[in-house]
């Protein structure tokens, strides 16, 4: 009978395989058009691409467990996945942001500044209602998001974030074994 994993165990491999998935698909937005970072669908496509692979690695963990995994196990193995692959993340925007394009937090605060005005407009506001302070204020703090403290500041609010994703995420990948019920 072979030994079973741990949730942590079972969660490196999988983590570090999202991780660098998010990456890769990080580094060919900026490669493309690097504006898309920024943009609302890229998040969305990101976030989607991301529950399918936990999803998918947790269905194999709890195969690999007979079928059945309580949502305690669940849990540990999606927020431990999930933090690894953060991790791999802020690794590779630092190096993103600190190394590769210093330039590009700046482009992406222009092109943040640019993205709010345009929906004032289209909500009907415009874009002169909003003063050269308030403006500057949006730009600056899109700029210090993109700095080494920021982007570790911004990780550990996503812990937060983390937790509450592995906690939808545990409740849907546990299974309960009903032949245990009396």
């Amino acid at each position: 009978m072979e030994e079973q994993q741990s949730p942590f165990q079972a969660a490196v491999k999988p983590g570090l395989t999202i991780g660098l998935i998010s990456l890769a698909l990080t580094y060919l937005v900026y490669f493309i058009d690097s504006s898309l970072l920024i943009s609302g669908w890229f998040g969305l496509v990101a976030l989607v691409v991301f529950f399918v692979l936990i999803i998918y690695f947790g269905r194999q963990y709890r195969s690999s467990l007979g079928g059945f995994m309580t949502f305690g196990t669940a849990f540990n193995f999606s927020f431990i996945a999930i933090v690894i692959s953060g991790l791999v993340g802020l690794v590779g925007q630092i190096l993103l942001y600190q190394v590769i394009d210093p330039s590009l937090p700046e482009v992406l605060a222009e092109q943040s500044v640019e993205n709010t005005l345009s929906m004032m407009e289209r909500f009907g506001a415009p874009a002169e209602s909003m003063g050269t302070e308030q403006i500057n204020e949006i730009r600056n703090a899109t700029l210090d998001g993109f700095t080494l403290t920021g982007q570790l500041k911004n990780f550990g609010i996503a812990l937060v974030v983390y937790a509450i994703i592995a906690l939808i995420l545990g409740a849907i990948l546990k299974k309960r074994d009903k032949s245990l019920d009396y």
